[in-house]
């Protein structure tokens, strides 16, 4: 059936003539994008048209327009309709009769509808009070009655328009402004609303109401195909779910990205990012634009009185800041004597010094150095790399120069594998980046190390390229070293420098890892960092980035508590690597506190508790009246060494609603003339609401645990059935394995899980039920991620087998996932 087909079965047969030919429309799977939204749009119009025609009757000065969305012919399948009824107010009730001759059949189709009813005046008089108003009536678009009528009202408020443009457009950049604080970055979502973050339909919207001012415009370039790709993305998702939503979620992107035809929700999120990042980057030059016009218009009056009334043009002034590279007006670009075709490092020269004085780059000089810069040599010159660098450590102006870069095309000119990594969404709830924005995060926050370091140009490369492995297969820290080998050496590092790049990339995630899974009294633990880093420059390198890394992720990397022990472990690898190690486990010294607890413990046949706030040491220079950094309540507990300790007090903690950070486990020896032994819990905990239990209610609730007549598994069992759980993401399944040679006094198994309340007693248990030795325990989570590593031996104190540490891993594994 064509187009006119349809038109003809809404025109004879009414309203359900009209949803019958939207339906149909709606069902072809031939017809997408553009051509059915202008086609759904045109239905529409002659539908209204029709019901318009059939009311008016011989009234005169009346016409039906349609504005916002709708005007624009932009009706995606679940789309309101935006109408406005405008009238010259010779006969407001037959109008009024008009209206509901309109508005009921659309109500009676269920079609969300958004209507007013107007005369010109009162037009012009809302939309200078509402900027809203204005911004939709800047679309309005005839479709039935007194064209004269709509004709005249366009013009009208056009001209308004262009005429309040000054005072306006301030006020519009700060409704997108408000807008995107509220509803974040589109290009960074993972559950995006398509219309209302920053990079989204409305942000275009506002584009091309700058541009209706005629005092800016946006670059066009890739802008129009960008707005087409959102809308394409919101029209599928209107199909798939059947409503009027602008949210892409998570659950939804894989039939989004089915109805598009693309190959899953990764390659749909990506593309979506892409538009997004197109209309931001528009956003910013444009608005800056505004900004300009807005300040020459201001100083122009004061100048011409300066210079006597004269029609001549004030000087334009031009501060260099590098060779070939000037800053005019707020902004840097080439100099008059700029011959970017002649100078391949100029690109990266005025990237530098636009990041070294905070200011952005032109677009026009960008975009002249993206179509006429002749490629660097291989490998680059020692400017070329220099200049790089001076970009990368430049702090947070470095993002904005990047992604001017970026969206001219440079920077996959400069690294091709960065094309692999740009806009790929990380689907982990503690990144909160896309990975090219995280490196260049990382590289953002390594340059507050540098300082730090002997070598900060081996610091910030390897912080940009730490991830690039992520746009293969496989592990990207394995794909990573690889790459960043050959980016490093292309860009004139020597050899040894390459090798120290390769082998941070390799194992940026190697100390925050072991830090926090691996006993660091363990000499084997320590050697192994040692063997794998090489050297002290290297390590202090790798402790820098591991920072860096952490911060540029997310709120949830970083914490006092994990730098901590990362520094406890670099302590211990340097002293390795500088010749002193210990050939035996010493364990750290008791403070008074714990000596306490386990004397008492051992006296009284018992457990005993003590529960206080924990906050990190001092900084070394640290601010006027400064409040130490919380880091959660800790709960220290000595009970005398017998089995079933950490099931059981894992099991009360959970019993009682208590979340746990962090937790370590350790058997600690009784001061001379004391036989026996203490086992020492360190737990780090946090009540999930409401207020910490008394820790009188803890002891005796464990007193009774650690004794039988407290049945923990019934107790947790009845608060899960009571409490259904509540629908999500599904998980990935546990993963248990047991590392090789990471202990040489114990079997490590180490335990990957989504962290759920029971779940330490769960492992606890199953490992008691194995009939293995807990030596020690170290527990940490990280977002909804539980990562423990326990340290286990046989009644004799000795590693269990191979084949029995598989077999309890496999055991404990399946438990978990049941």
């Amino acid at each position: 059936m064509t187009s006119t087909d349809v038109q003809h079965e809404a025109e004879d047969s009414g309203p359900s003539g009209y949803a019958a030919a939207r339906l149909r429309l709606l069902g072809e799977g031939a017809r997408s994008g553009p051509p059915r939204r202008s086609a759904l749009a045109e239905l529409t119009d002659d539908w209204l048209a029709g019901l318009f025609d059939a009311g008016a009757g011989t009234l005169r000065g009346v016409s039906l327009v349609a504005v916002g969305g709708y005007g624009r012919g932009e009706l995606s399948p679940r789309s309101d309709l935006d109408l406005l009824l405008l009238h010259d107010g010779a006969d407001p009730s037959a109008v009024a009769a008009l209206a509901d001759r309109l508005w009921y059949p659309v109500w009676d189709l269920g079609i969300a509808l958004d209507h007013s009813v107007r005369t010109p005046a009162e037009a012009r008089k809302t939309a200078g009070e509402d900027l809203k108003v204005q911004l939709g009536l800047l679309d309005a678009r005839h479709l039935a009655g007194d064209l004269g009528l709509t004709a005249a009202l366009r013009t009208t408020v056009l001209a308004d328009w262009r005429n309040q443009a000054p005072k306006r457009l301030p006020e519009l950049q700060e409704l997108c402004a408000e807008r995107a604080e509220r509803q974040g970055e589109l290009q960074y979502l993972l559950e995006p609303d398509l219309k209302e973050a920053r990079g989204g339909l409305r942000d275009a919207t506002a584009l091309r109401a700058v541009a209706a001012s005629w005092l800016a415009d946006a670059p066009r370039e890739g802008l129009d195909d960008a707005r087409r790709r959102l809308l394409d993305v919101r029209d599928a998702l209107h199909l798939a779910t059947g409503r009027a939503t602008d949210r892409l979620a998570l659950q939804e992107q894989d039939q989004v990205a089915a109805e598009l035809g693309l190959l899953d929700a990764d390659t749909l999120l990506r593309q979506v990012y892409e538009a997004a990042r197109v209309i931001s980057y528009a956003s910013d030059v444009t608005w800056r634009e505004v900004g300009r016009v807005l300040r020459s218009r201001a100083v122009r009056p004061r100048l011409r009185a300066l210079l006597g009334g004269g029609g001549a043009k004030p000087p334009v002034e031009r501060s260099p800041l590098a060779e070939g590279v000037v800053e005019q007006d707020g902004e840097v670009v080439l100099a008059r004597a700029a011959r970017p075709e002649r100078d391949p490092v100029l690109p990266l020269r005025a990237a530098a010094a636009a990041a070294q004085a905070g200011l952005p780059l032109s677009l026009h000089a960008v975009r002249r150095m993206a179509s006429t810069a002749r490629p660097l040599p291989t490998p680059w010159p020692a400017e070329a790399r220099e200049q790089l660098v001076t970009l990368l450590g430049s702090g947070h102006p470095t993002v904005d120069v990047w992604e001017a870069l970026e969206a001219e095309g440079l920077i996959t000119r400069l690294l091709p594998d960065w094309e692999r990594v740009r806009c790929r969404p990380q689907r982990n709830a503690v990144h909160i980046w896309t990975v090219d924005r995280h490196l260049i995060e990382t590289a953002v926050r390594a340059s507050e190390f540098t300082r730090r370091v002997s070598r900060p140009d081996l610091l910030l490369v390897s912080a940009l390229l730490h991830d690039i492995g992520k746009g293969w297969p496989g592990d990207h820290s394995v794909a990573g070293e690889i790459i960043a080998r050959d980016v490093a050496a292309r860009i004139g590092f020597d050899r040894a420098d390459v090798a120290v790049v390769a082998t941070l990339v390799r194992h940026h995630l190697l100390l925050v890892e072991t830090a926090t899974r691996r006993d660091l009294e363990d000499p084997a633990t320590v050697r192994a960092v040692a063997e794998a880093v090489g050297s002290q420059s290297t390590l202090e390198l790798l402790h820098a980035l591991t920072e860096a890394d952490a911060l540029a992720t997310g709120p949830a990397a970083w914490s006092s508590w994990r730098a901590s022990l990362v520094t406890e472990l670099v302590g211990r690898v340097s002293a390795v690597l500088a010749g002193d190690a210990p050939d035996a486990p010493v364990d750290a010294a008791p403070t008074a506190e714990q000596e306490r607890l386990a004397l008492e413990a051992f006296r009284t046949s018992g457990p005993v508790l003590a529960l206080r706030a924990q906050t990190a040491p001092p900084a070394e220079e640290p601010e006027p009246d400064a409040e130490p950094e919380p880091l959660g309540v800790e709960l220290l507990i000595a009970v005398p060494d017998q089995p079933g300790v950490l099931p059981a007090v894992a099991g009360v903690l959970a019993m009682h609603r208590l979340t746990v950070r962090t937790a370590e486990l350790r058997a600690l020896e009784l001061p001379d003339g004391v036989e026996g032994a203490v086992l020492l819990l360190d737990w780090r905990v946090a009540a999930e609401y409401g207020s910490l239990p008394q820790a009188a209610r803890l002891r005796a609730d464990l007193v009774r645990a650690l004794d039988g007549t407290l049945d923990i598994a019934g107790r947790l069992a009845e608060r899960d059935a009571a409490y259904p759980r509540r629908r999500g993401v599904v998980a990935p399944p546990p993963r248990v394995t047991v590392p090789p040679t990471a202990s040489r006094h114990a079997t490590v198994i180490e335990v990957r899980a989504q962290d759920a309340p029971g779940l330490l007693f769960r492992i606890g248990r199953a490992l008691e039920d194995a009939g293995v030795r807990m030596r020690s325990a170290h527990v940490s989570t990280l977002g909804a991620n539980a990562v423990d590593a326990f340290y286990v031996t046989d009644r004799d104190d000795a590693p269990l087998p191979a084949g029995e540490a598989t077999a309890v891993a496999r055991k404990l594994e399946e438990t978990l996932r049941v």
